[in-house]
Order: C-alpha cells, then structure tokens, then sequence
C-alpha cells in the first residue's frame, strides 16, 4: 500500500521539531480528475462509482470539454437498454436525448449516428452488453470503435465546445472511462485533460 506524507508534515518536523504523521492514504477513494459532472446531468441520472457510472434516465457531459488536439474516452456498456455516447455543446439539454438535437452527436444502442433528430450513419455491426465502445475526436471528426476496432462511422462538421455526452434510458447503465482505457486509443490520441493539464 502507498503513503503519502504532505509538505506541511516535513515543515513541522524540520521546523517544529514534530514527528511525521504515517498514516498511509486510501489512493482507491481519490476521485479521477475527469468524470461525470453533477451539474450537467438530467433529473433522473444517477451518477455512481466516483463519477464514473450512469444508470436512470436521461443524459449526462463531462466535466471538462474537449480542449487537447487529439482525446479518446470510453464507455463499458453495464446493462443494455436505450443508450448513447458521443459529443454535445453545453447548450445540450440532458433531459432530452443525445443527438435529438442541434447541440449533440451521438452513436446509439441500435448503431445508428445521429445529429439534430437525423440519422446519419448506420453500422450493421451490433453492439451490446458488455460492450466497450471507444470514442476518438480531432476537432475535425468524431470516430467510434466497438471492443478496440473501428466501427467505420464517423461525425464531421462538429463546431464549437464540445464535451463527453452520454445518454441512458430503459434500464441501461454505462461506466465512463476517462482513463485506465480496456483498449489502446489510436495513434496520436490520449486521455481527456482538463485545461491546466495542458499548459
């Protein structure tokens, strides 16, 4: 198990004359930097696992935009049902689905992408429990994968400010991966970072 002491413990203990406090820290309970955001989500989302997990009814972003040049981020579908995953503006209602409008893009259960209530693409590959679906997104198009391979649709045209989406209605449930991926993202593309991680 790690421990990890603070500054202010070796201050005292140099300074003051005070021994160190040992007490390992729980790593497990320190909440990943991108997860689900508690103000962004529709009334009937529950969000569990540290931020992580959705179940109930209705949408959810995450809680930092797309800002670097190249970003993959993942769901695990936990239980089948109505389901959705891709992009939306913070305009995005999450009371409504994903892609039903004009602030979304979104693959759905039935592999159908759509954008503003159209479908745009349609893959016959079927996508189900257990699931891992991967998203990658350029600022130039948004990719999907199924299990680590390309599912061949993608979104372009994608303006503006655009976060992590996800969408869950009719018993579905979805754990978000931000890191610690179950598939290598592509050449390139990396793990969502929140601005400062950037500078």
């Amino acid at each position: 198990m790690m421990s990890i002491f603070g500054c202010s413990g070796c201050f005292k203990r140099l300074f003051l004359g005070q021994s160190y406090n040992n007490t390992p820290v729980n790593l497990s309970n320190i909440s990943p930097a991108v997860q689900i955001d508690a103000s962004k989500i529709g009334i009937d989302i529950v969000v569990v696992k540290q931020g992580q997990r959705v179940c109930g009814s209705g949408g959810a972003l995450a809680c930092a935009p797309i800002a670097q040049d190249k970003a993959y981020f993942e769901i695990k579908v936990q239980s089948s049902g109505k389901w959705c995953v891709g992009l939306a503006t913070c305009n995005y209602n999450p009371q409504g689905e994903l892609g039903q409008c004009g602030q979304s893009w979104a693959l759905k259960d039935d592999g159908s992408v759509t954008h503003n209530g159209e479908e745009k693409h349609k893959t016959s590959i079927s996508l189900d429990e257990g699931d891992v679906i991967g998203c990658t997104y350029d600022h130039v198009e948004l990719v999907f994968y199924k299990n680590g391979s390309p599912l061949g649709i993608h979104v372009d045209g994608i303006k503006g400010t655009v976060y992590p989406a996800f969408y869950v209605d009719e018993g579905a449930i979805l754990d978000t991966i931000f890191t610690g991926f179950y598939h290598a993202p592509p050449s390139g593309f990396h793990e969502l970072m929140i601005e400062q991680d950037l500078l």
